[in-house]
C-alpha cells in the first residue's frame, strides 16, 4: 500500500505519548483495551488508512491489556481471576474463534466500507456502556447449559467486533460479566483482561498474514513512543481504580464513543476511499 498519505501529516511525539497515556489511563481504570479511542486519533489525527489503523491499534491494546492486569492487582488480585476460570474459558470458546474469522473478514473489506463497519460498531458499544453502566453484581442471568451456551455464541461475537476494530473487546465483555454471570464489576474489568489477552493475539496473529501488517514496522517510532505513554497511563488507571465512580465515569465515555463514531463514518467519504484503501 501507498503511505504516502500516512506521511504528509507529521506525527507528534507529544501528541502520540499524551493520546497513549491519557487511553491507557480510561484502560486500566475500567478494564479496557482502550482501543475504541485510539482508532478516531490514528484515523483523523495521524491519518492512517481504516485497515492499518486497526492493526496498529490492535498492537497498542494488547500494550494496554497486558499491562492493566498487574497494576489492577493491588484491587482485584490474580487470585481472585483464577477462582473464575472456568467463566474465561467459557467466554474465550467463543471469542478465539470470532477473533479469526473477525481479522479474516476485515482484511477483506474495502475502506470505506470498513470505516462505516467501524463507526457502527463504535456506536453500538455507547449503546451498550449507556445501558449497562448501572449494572451491579448479583445473580446470574442464566445457569447451568443455558448460561455455558450463551457464553460462547456471546465470546464468539465479542471476537468478531474485536477483530474487526482492533479492541480488546471489554466494552462488551464487561456487561456480559457483570449480567450474564452475576460478577463484581471491578472483577468483571479483570475477568475482561484475562479473556481479551489470548482474544486479541490469536486476531493478531491472522492479521499478520496480510501485507498491511508492514504496517508496525514503517511506524516503530511511533508505536514505542505510544507504548510507553500508554504503559503510564495504565500504571495511573490501576491506582484510580476504586475512585472515580463508575455511574459518572461510563456515560462520559459513551458520549466520546458516540462522537468518534461521527467522526469515523464522515471519513468514509468518496475522496477518502479513494486514497485510502486497504490492501486485499
Amino acid at each position: 500500500m501507498d503511505s504516502s498519505a500516512n506521511t504528509a501529516i507529521p506525527r507528534s511525539a507529544p501528541a502520540a505519548f499524551g493520546g497513549g497515556a491519557l487511553i491507557g489511563a480510561l484502560g486500566g481504570l475500567i478494564g479496557l483495551g482502550g482501543a475504541e479511542f485510539r482508532l478516531p486519533l490514528l484515523i483523523g489525527l495521524f491519518n492512517f488508512a481504516a485497515l492499518e489503523a486497526v492493526i496498529l491499534n490492535k498492537a497498542m491494546s494488547l500494550v494496554v491489556v497486558a499491562t492493566a492486569l498487574p497494576f489492577r492487582a493491588g484491587t482485584v488480585p490474580f487470585s481472585a481471576i483464577a477462582e473464575n476460570w472456568p467463566i474465561v474459558v467459557n467466554l474465550l470458546a467463543g471469542s478465539l474463534v470470532g477473533a479469526w474469522f473477525g481479522a479474516g473478514w476485515a482484511t477483506r473489506l474495502k475502506s470505506e466500507t470498513l470505516y462505516k463497519v467501524i463507526a457502527a460498531l463504535l456506536a453500538a458499544i455507547a449503546v451498550v456502556l449507556v445501558l449497562g453502566h448501572d449494572a451491579v453484581a448479583g445473580q446470574p442471568l442464566l445457569t447451568g447449559s443455558a448460561q455455558l451456551v450463551t457464553g460462547v455464541i456471546a465470546g464468539f461475537i465479542i471476537g468478531v467486533v474485536a477483530s474487526l476494530l482492533g479492541v480488546a473487546g471489554g466494552e462488551l465483555l464487561i456487561p456480559t460479566l457483570v449480567l450474564l454471570f452475576g460478577a463484581d464489576i471491578k472483577l468483571a474489568g479483570s475477568l475482561s483482561l484475562a479473556v481479551s489477552l489470548p482474544t486479541m493475539l490469536v486476531g493478531f496473529t491472522r492479521y499478520s498474514r496480510d501485507q498491511s501488517f508492514s504496517v508496525l514496522g514503517r511506524n516503530k517510532s511511533l508505536l514505542l513512543v505510544m507504548a510507553a505513554g500508554s504503559i503510564v497511563g495504565t500504571f495511573i488507571g490501576g491506582l484510580l481504580l476504586g475512585i472515580v465512580p463508575n455511574a459518572l465515569l461510563l456515560p462520559a465515555l459513551a458520549v466520546i464513543l458516540l462522537i468518534s463514531a461521527v467522526k469515523v463514518w464522515r471519513h468514509a467519504s468518496p475522496a477518502s476511499s479513494a486514497t485510502l484503501r486497504s490492501s486485499k
